[in-house]
């Protein structure tokens, strides 16, 4: 009997297909039933659609897994981290989960690099011996998680680079360019991730810190949990606007190298106000990296005449090559900085 093709003829006459229906026609084994059905996944001709008792299988289109009734788009992956390699598991989650049909090439194309970029960060910094993975496809967004039960994000860049708490961890991080292995990674996944997605909340056992790019605004927050390790959720609409080109463009130069990072300045103090020339030295730590710093003055009530002369004159003059531009200040804050800069 050809088990293959009574599966494509079951979904031609219907749209679907369970195993059991299989398993009863035929009266093989769910395993050696199952070998059909995921060598039909493995060569792109059917798709799993939903999970356990529910799963069925439809042909792999658009057009007949919107048909599927009772559609679940959804999948959980324990994975263990040996060997382990990101481009594989996006891979399985595109052959057994409809979430990547239909969808636009600039969606496409923003889930996958969000998705490797994430899911290789677990695999290479966490030293986490399993890694879960998850993704979803709701009404009106995509969700994919990413969770380890490693050292934790904040921790590692802490230890690394010996800085004495997790809000400085967090701050490193959120400049880009900041990685615990320089010589195998650039630093930059988290930090395009943050552009392109629509909620980015990467969370440890002790901070929780979200980007959240439809208000428009950024997040630290205290958090107690039991669960050692590091959780990412990353977020998207199916309908985004963004794409991954005009993201990269904007932070890149000419020859397309990360260049340029943009740091709201609110985050680097643990007060109200921004006086002191040590706040702007957390603040400008490490960005010498960059030929262009915008700095987003949003939220930030005043400035004092120490912070303005650490950040625009003597950080200037060391890197001269390196353009500042400063954006959404209050009058005060702009007297400061032109004061600032036309001190010699």
């Amino acid at each position: 009997m050809d088990i293959k093709k009574l599966i494509l003829e079951r979904i031609k006459d219907k749209g679907w297909v369970k195993s059991a229906e299989i398993i009863k026609k035929t009266g093989f084994s769910r395993e050696y039933v199952g070998r059909f059905l995921r060598q039909l996944q493995e060569e792109g001709i059917i798709v799993m659609v939903g999970k356990a008792n529910q799963a069925r299988y439809v042909a792999a289109n658009s057009r007949a897994v919107n048909k599927a009734k009772q559609l679940i788009l959804s999948k959980r992956l324990t994975l263990q981290n040996k060997n382990l390699k990101e481009d594989l598991v996006l891979e399985q989650l595109k052959r057994e989960t409809g979430i990547w049909l239909g969808l636009p090439g600039n969606t496409s194309a923003i889930l996958d690099y969000g998705f490797t970029e994430m899911l290789n960060n677990a695999i290479e910094h966490s030293q986490s011996k399993k890694i879960t993975v998850q993704i979803s496809h709701g009404p009106g967004q995509i969700v994919f998680e990413v969770v380890d039960q490693g050292i934790g994000i904040y921790k590692n860049i802490m230890r690394r680079h010996k800085l004495d708490n997790q809000e400085q961890a967090i701050e490193e991080l959120m400049k880009g360019k900041q990685t615990t292995m320089p010589r195998a990674h650039s630093g930059e996944g988290i930090f395009f991730c943050s552009k392109v997605a629509d909620i980015l909340l990467i969370q440890g056992r002790d901070k929780s810190l979200e980007f959240n790019n439809i208000i428009g605004d950024i997040f630290v927050k205290t958090r107690h949990s039991r669960t050692p390790g590091t959780r990412v959720v990353f977020r998207l609409s199916p309908k985004t606007k963004k794409s991954l080109d005009s993201v990269f463009r904007k932070y890149s130069d000419g020859a397309f190298t990360f260049s340029k990072t943009q740091v709201k300045v609110k985050m680097f103090s643990g007060k109200s106000d921004y006086l002191s020339r040590s706040q702007a030295r957390r603040l400008v730590s490490g960005l010498d990296k960059f030929k262009t710093i915008i700095l987003d003055f949003s939220q930030v009530p005043a400035i004092g005449q120490a912070f303005a002369d650490e950040v625009f004159r003597v950080f200037q003059k060391r890197n001269p090559e390196i353009a500042i531009q400063p954006i959404n200040m209050n009058e005060a804050a702009r007297f400061m900085v032109n004061r600032a800069r036309t001190v010699r």
